[in-house]
């Protein structure tokens, strides 16, 4: 046993340039804050429209099957506690450079168009704060703000996570209170958490509604890739993980049940407005309402910075990490001297994030093209779980149920095909996304055909060298 834990501890760090600071309690925040900001606070509202008020089920359903894919990782984070995170399971399992520099491209663009999807939702807060500055230069300059706290560094970027996340749970909670309090005095119609309002059947709406909750469930992937940075990943990540996933799922039910129960349906499904600042502005607690509306986007805010911080920081650990594997340019892999942070790939990050901005894609459309990446990514990290059991184990590694993975699997397929058949112009997104990978790929095959070039002429040299020598010596 002692020489398992050896190989677990050692390899994988033996070469890492990466600080290793992340506790088991830091990381379970990390989680929980980077799920809890996604999407109960910026789509809320669109799940009710697709399914009606009963759109606490479709929270349900995404948080269980994003959980099952979330074992799926916490079995394979426990034997490779890398930086990488789906691209390395799946390089591990296939062996197939093309397949993992395109798992790569996926995560890469699925965390572009969410970290723009949630700028998007950070300026339409601010608006209900400060009216005056336009929208777009709101969304660039949030990412230049996170981009800079990221190069500071990873403890300090994970310490702002934990943070925000105390201050996002006290905004859900808010939202709970409120719920309590109209239950409390009787005001509650329980019959409207059951009703379903859909425009087709009841099964397509909830698999609407499934799709969109599901985006607020990303994220809980994010953490695979500071697995590299965490002092005991064998040990505390599935802790952390699953943890995080539960606890905010319950949350996001929670408050799904209190908005479908305290605001009227033609408010909640109200494209122009903001569902969860519609509750507090309900008046049900003896506050001030525009009191209330006020500190509640200031809280969304932040719910909402915490989960695109953590955005950022895994679109440079991913970049980063292949850039170890040769699967982009190792200049990806350069790490700023002092502050330890890969800050070229911070940089390449937010230039394609800002350009998504700057694209006419709306926060849902975002959202949709997000959803399609990660649908992709998990179901094949299911399957390179199930494909590299028996590898690389020892008696610290988790193991996750299969029969819960074959589900999980199945699910993500079926959410996958609706997502497309539902909005097949999110391929054009995601088309253009795949576009910059290929501008990657390219790069890195021609400076690997470059180098090749310069160590053949090399070698050339040298034995031009040595046959010279040995014919003045003759």
């Amino acid at each position: 046993m002692a020489e398992s834990a050896t190989a677990i501890e050692e390899s994988p760090f033996e070469d890492s340039e990466l600080k290793r600071s992340i506790t088991g309690r830091l990381l379970y925040f990390y989680v929980l804050g980077d799920v809890l900001g996604s999407g109960i606070y910026v789509l809320i509202g669109a799940v009710a429209i697709a399914v009606g008020g009963a759109f606490w089920i479709a929270f349900a359903v995404g948080v269980t099957l994003a959980t099952i894919t979330g074992l799926a990782y916490a079995e394979l984070v426990t034997k490779y506690p890398q930086a990488a995170g789906a691209a390395l399971y799946v390089n591990k399992a296939f062996k197939s450079k093309p397949l993992s520099f395109l798992i790569t491209v996926c995560m890469l663009s699925a965390s572009f168009a969410a970290a723009g999807s949630l700028s998007l939702g950070f300026a339409t807060y601010f608006n209900e704060v400060w009216a005056l500055p336009p929208a777009l230069l709101i969304t660039l300059l949030f990412v230049l703000a996170l981009t800079v706290v990221n190069f500071i560094g990873i403890t300090e970027s994970v310490v702002a996570n934990m943070l925000m996340t105390f201050v996002e749970l006290g905004g859900l909670l808010i939202i709970l209170v409120i719920g309590i309090w109209y239950v409390v005095e009787g005001s509650a119609d329980f019959g409207v958490i059951t009703d379903f309002e859909t425009q087709d059947s009841a099964i397509l709406g909830v698999i609407s509604g499934v799709a969109l909750a599901f985006f607020a469930m990303t994220g809980f992937e994010n953490a695979a890739n500071v697995a590299e940075e965490t002092v005991n990943p064998a040990k505390d990540f599935p802790r952390a993980l699953i943890g995080g996933m539960v606890t905010a799922g319950v949350l996001y039910v929670a408050v799904a049940m209190t908005a479908a129960l305290v605001l009227p349906m033609t408010v909640l499904q109200d494209e122009g407005k903001v569902a969860l600042i519609e509750v507090v502005k309900s008046g049900v607690l003896p506050v001030d309402v525009g009191f209330m509306g006020i500190m509640f986007a200031i809280i969304a805010m932040v719910a909402i910075t915490n989960t695109t911080l953590v955005a950022v920081v895994t679109e440079s650990r991913i970049l980063y990490g292949m850039a170890r594997e040769d699967v982009v340019p190792g200049v990806f892999s350069k790490v700023h001297a002092s502050r330890r942070s890969p800050w070229v790939a911070l940089i390449f990050a937010a230039v394609v994030i800002s350009g998504l901005l700057l694209s006419p894609a709306d926060l849902e459309k975002l959202a949709a093209v997000t959803v399609v990446f990660t649908l992709f990514i998990y179901a094949l990290v299911i399957v390179a779980c199930l494909k590299l059991r028996g590898q690389d184990e020892s008696e610290n590694t988790f193991r996750a149920n299969t029969a819960l993975l074959g589900i999980g699997v199945l699910g993500n397929a079926i959410l996958l095909g609706y997502v497309v058949y539902d909005d097949p112009s999110s391929l054009i997104y995601c088309a253009a996304l795949l576009g910059v990978g290929l501008v990657l790929f390219l790069a890195e095959w021609l400076w690997a055909r470059h180098e090749g070039t310069d160590a053949r002429h090399g070698d050339l040299e040298t034995r031009t060298d040595r046959s010279s020598t040995s014919t003045l010596g003759e």
